[in-house]
């Protein structure tokens, strides 16, 4: 949210299911115990919009894959992924690669 604010941009939440206010649409994703689903509000983005996907750790890459998915599901791009924290030994780079190669994180272990 600070970074958005400094921009002037806005910052759209995504969400485990369940937990936005509104109509939602919502994307599978797996994890190494099941799936879940996370959320994001049906009129949260514009056609066209360009949209960086921000988490706070890239592990498998399966929750940011399902965020990109939902940004082109509402008709926007992912043009990068960014995160404070990422675990290169689970390899979620590669899982994101396809959707946008500007991939940026603070730490790495």
């Amino acid at each position: 949210m600070p970074v958005a604010l400094e921009l002037g941009i806005p910052m759209i939440p995504m969400r485990k299911q369940g937990k936005l206010p509104y109509t939602c649409i919502s994307q599978e994703y797996k994890l190494e115990y099941g799936t879940a689903k996370i959320e994001m509000h049906t009129d949260a983005l514009e056609r066209g919009w360009k949209v960086v996907v921000h988490d706070d750790l890239l592990a498998t890459g399966g929750t940011a894959d399902a965020a990109a998915k939902l940004v082109k599901q509402a008709g926007a791009e992912v043009c990068a992924f960014s995160f404070l924290v990422e675990l290169e030994f689970l390899k979620g780079r590669e899982v994101l690669k396809n959707a946008s190669p500007d991939i940026y994180s603070l730490i790495k272990y």
